[in-house]
């Protein structure tokens, strides 16, 4: 360093010798530490650039990383014609004399030569009726089902607060054993208009059993019934799959009936 300052103080000397005064050694040290010190902190200030930037660079590829694991990997999904993983859900209603559940069951396709997928079975959802056995205690071994269709829900989704409607069933039509079951479900609107009361009356003359469960429900609660209902039907007609392949359910894995001799099966018509 000193040897640069003696250097340029000779430049300056020739160039002009009026301006050149002779300089103590405690001014070389001053010029020398102030040089010093002007590099120490360039040097310094560099470092912290590198820093800054390599901390950037970090948080850079943190990111970079955490998007691309955030991602669904088009790997995982399961191959066309594999069911996906099942997935049981539902919504319950609980009153004092009963208790109302109900539950989606999927559509299902049945694979044709051309490789493409034909729907054999639209959805329904499956209404079960529980009578209360004590205060807040239901007997789910006495439970009454009522599959609902496309048709009936759209019927219960179009519902005013003062209309009313009733759905027939019978789960042995077409059959030698047609009219021993008769499943009757009204749905009347509540006499103050606060709600709709629901009632299911089952007659089987095989097990000589009359019963009628009803059940009151509120309109904050036939609301919610209402938006599972309109969410749910495009995957119960099965259009969900002309837009993922990968959720067709075979009809090979076909849903079980659940015969039961009280209550017949899960759904109450033959397709």
């Amino acid at each position: 360093m000193l040897q640069l300052n003696s250097v340029s103080w000779l430049s300056s000397t020739t160039q002009n010798p009026m301006l050149w005064l002779p300089q103590s050694n405690s001014q070389s040290s001053q010029d020398s530490s102030a040089f010093n010190s002007i590099s120490n902190s360039k040097t310094s200030n560099t470092k912290k650039k590198k820093k800054l930037s390599v901390k950037y660079q970090y948080y850079d590829h943190q990111q970079k990383s955490f998007t691309s694991s955030s991602r669904p990997s088009s790997s995982s999904a399961p191959p066309v014609g594999e069911s996906p993983p099942k997935v049981f859900v539902g919504h319950s209603i609980y009153k004092g004399k009963a208790a109302l559940t109900i539950e989606p069951r999927a559509p299902e396709f049945s694979p044709l030569e051309s490789g493409a997928y034909k729907l054999v079975k639209e959805g329904f959802v499956l209404s079960q009726f529980a009578p209360a056995s004590s205060a807040r205690q239901y007997d789910w071994t006495r439970k009454q089902v009522f599959s609902l269709s496309v048709t009936e829900i759209g019927h219960l989704v179009s519902l005013g607060a003062r209309d009313s409607c009733e759905f027939f069933h019978d789960p042995n039509k077409g059959r030698s054993e047609e009219g021993k079951v008769r499943k009757v479900l009204k749905v009347e609107p509540l006499p103050d208009g606060s709600g709709h009361f629901f009632n299911l009356s089952v007659q089987n003359k095989a097990l000589n059993i009359d019963e009628s469960i009803y059940i009151p429900v509120t309109r904050a609660e036939y609301t919610v019934l209402i938006s599972a209902f309109n969410y749910i039907l495009p995957y119960l007609l099965g259009w969900h799959a002309y837009a993922n392949a990968n959720s067709i359910k075979s009809a090979d894995s076909s849903r079980e009936n659940n015969v039961n001799p009280r209550y017949g099966g899960d759904y109450d018509w033959n397709r």
